[in-house]
């Protein structure tokens, strides 16, 4: 419900009957509600209609208004003051910039909205964006405490203790998680990576010249096991979602007397000029209260055009920017982790800057959040692509998704494994996601990393229906950087949680154990190992194979029929992922998807170069590019 719905209904008798008690008595406006109507800053109409809203979201009455266009920030926040009897904040004293206080993180007061100013007078004064505020910070020294706050906008607060604290937090967005999850540790020069490289390269080099048949043979083995337990991996997971059938689409109703929750929204932007008014108008389409919404675009400070660009946009009072200092790595992770405490919401989503999201959306989640157990702390929306017409490899990237968060995901989560995320259409729990540390920001998959430290926890993700369209990556080149960065993310993931395997084996339990070992074992050695499973094309046709000297003609036909049954296989699974209304025009270049997936292969040869040489280089996915910025989500 929103104020902006309500204005279109019969106002003056329906908010009047609205705000009757069960006595048939009407209720009064709030102490802030009479004061802005007294002042004329509001009409009695929009005012009652500000309370009703007040009814079903957790948002004070000033921010209702203002989040509909039907007050102005200046006006509202000089209301607050007067009301309370005190002063704004000057610009000479925001400009001067907060003060950091001993022992109290910069980060909690960024959270809660107060920052500590020194006056022309020379005494240190906390300034809040409403007088209640200054109420919640207990922790604070007792002086500064009992000194009459003063009042000045959240954006101008927060953005004078990020000043203030601009080392300290730069830092902590480097290194939020814990050491023991992050792959942080790890030498940025490669040196010793690249001896061992070289190490293990030149032993396969020489045993390769020695014993090549042998060799050769190994990895077949090899890939040979992984593409079994790959078959039947996907084969339970399809079982469980034909069984369970699809995620709900539809979420259950608030429980009585339950309050709509605020939700922050980050959308990392990186030299995403083309499409910044696409997404404010796709962002704009959402139907959750926007007093409720609290959208952060999260800009790096290098990133002049972006910033340039944003800056140009009249965005409305439910969005702004937030500005990353500069520091390394220069990751999407990084981004998020300086951005998160700038966050007002219970619950945090995560949006890419081409997300086209379905306008209930997060309406969904709030309902599913609020009927979950607590242990349920993620869930994860279906991404789709709005261009898969474009070209074929749109149309096989629209399938591979299709089939990835339709049919295996949903699956794998029926089963009891633990799930890699999806970058975006993601909403975490505030409080958990704080408490694990949020995101790696040394890990290129940061999503991938985080759906498993929450399993380690004890914490669980859903698969919900809503469905947020992207836009597929339909150039051969970008697909490669793009999937190179996802499988050396895929790589380093593993790495970092199989330090200590047994560690892992008693936090995940081992039916998530070895769900974890199955899905990255056989996702890497598929991609990597997958010419010596095409070597046995050969064979079907008749020609020479390098494992002739070893196996009998028979046997390695044998291999070839397992290999092509497994590729009929995996082409029926495509087929159940674009088997719905809106991608059934798919079905027919489902065959080709063995033609696709070669691709991985060569994206999976430059993933290991860049694990050796630059681990935590992030190869930036250009957006843009589709043939109509405008299309609607599917």
């Amino acid at each position: 419900m929103a104020t902006s719905e309500l204005r279109k209904l019969d106002t003056p008798s329906w908010s009047a009957a609205s705000l009757r008690d069960g006595a048939g008595r009407t209720e009064p406006l709030c102490a802030l509600g009479r004061h802005l109507v007294q002042t004329g800053a509001i009409s009695r109409s929009d005012a009652a209609l500000g309370q009703i809203v007040q009814a079903h979201c957790d948002a004070p009455l000033d921010r209702v208004l203002r989040a509909e266009g039907l007050l102005d920030e200046d006006v509202a926040l000089a209301a607050q003051a007067e009301r309370a009897g005190l002063r704004w904040a000057s610009e000479a004293e925001i400009a001067s910039g907060a003060e950091e206080l001993p022992g109290i993180d910069a980060r909690s007061l960024i959270r809660r909205g107060a920052v500590p100013l020194r006056g022309a007078d020379g005494v240190l004064r906390l300034a809040v964006e409403r007088p209640e505020d200054a109420a919640s910070l207990g922790d604070l020294p007792d002086a500064l405490r009992r000194r009459a706050p003063l009042i000045a906008p959240r954006r101008a607060i927060q953005g004078a203790m990020a000043d203030a604290a601009r080392i300290a937090l730069t830092a902590a967005a480097e290194a939020r998680p814990p050491e023991a999850e992050s792959c942080r540790t790890w030498r940025a020069t490669p040196a010793g990576r690249g001896a061992l490289a070289l190490g293990v390269v030149g032993a396969l080099i020489g045993l390769s010249v020695l014993f090549p048949a042998q060799v050769f043979g190994l990895f077949v083995a090899w890939a040979t096991l992984t593409l079994i337990v790959s078959a039947l991996f996907k084969t339970a997971a399809v079982c469980a979602r034909v069984v369970h059938g699809a995620p709900e689409p539809v979420q259950p109703p608030l429980p009585e007397g339950a309050k709509l929750p605020k939700v922050s929204i980050l959308v990392p932007l990186y030299r995403e000029t083309r499409i910044a008014q696409a997404l404010i108008r796709r962002l704009s389409r959402l139907t959750y209260p926007k007093c409720l919404l609290d959208v952060i675009l999260v800009l790096e400070e290098t990133d002049d055009t972006t910033r340039e660009t944003v800056a140009a946009i009249d965005l409305p009072p439910w969005m702004r920017a937030v500005i990353v200092p500069d520091g390394q790595p220069r990751t999407k992770p990084r981004a998020m982790n300086y951005a998160l405490d700038f966050c007002e919401g219970d619950i945090v989503g995560i949006f890419d800057a081409e997300d086209a999201p379905a306008p209930d959306q997060i309406t969904q989640v709030a309902r599913r959040f609020a009927a979950a157990p607590p242990d349920v702390v993620c869930l994860q929306g279906i991404l789709d692509y709005y261009n898969p017409r474009q070209n074929w490899l749109a149309r096989c990237f629209t399938i591979e998704y299709a089939t990835w968060f339709r049919v295996m995901l949903p699956g794998m989560a029926r089963l009891g494994f633990a799930i890699p995320l999806g970058g975006t259409t993601l909403y975490f729990r505030r409080d958990v996601l704080e408490e694990l540390g949020g995101w790696d920001a040394h890990n290129v998959t940061e999503d991938a990393d985080l759906g498993f430290r929450l399993a380690r926890h004890g914490y669980r993700t859903e698969v919900i229906g809503t469905v947020t369209g992207e836009e597929a990556n339909c150039r051969a080149w970008p697909w490669i950087k793009q999937r190179s960065r996802w499988l050396k993310g895929y790589m380093t993931t593993y790495l970092v949680h199989m330090r200590r395997p047994l560690l892992l084996h008693r936090q995940l339990g081992a039916w998530r154990f070895w769900g974890f070992q199955a899905h990255f074992l056989t996702a890497l050695s598929q991609f990597v190992l997958a010419p010596f499973l095409w070597s046995f094309w050969l064979v079907l046709f008749g020609l020479p194979h390098p494992l002739d000297p070893i196996l009998p003609r028979e046997g390695l036909l044998l291999f070839g029929k397992l290999f092509l049954a497994v590729e009929i296989l995996n082409i029926g699974f495509y087929m159940l992922g674009v088997s719905s209304k809106g991608h059934r025009h798919l079905l027919p270049w489902a065959p080709t998807m063995h033609l696709y997936t070669p691709l991985g292969t060569i994206a999976a040869v430059k993933a290991i170069y860049e694990m050796i040489v630059a681990p935590y280089y992030w190869d930036k996915t250009a957006h843009g590019h589709s043939l109509d910025l405008n299309q609607p989500e599917p």
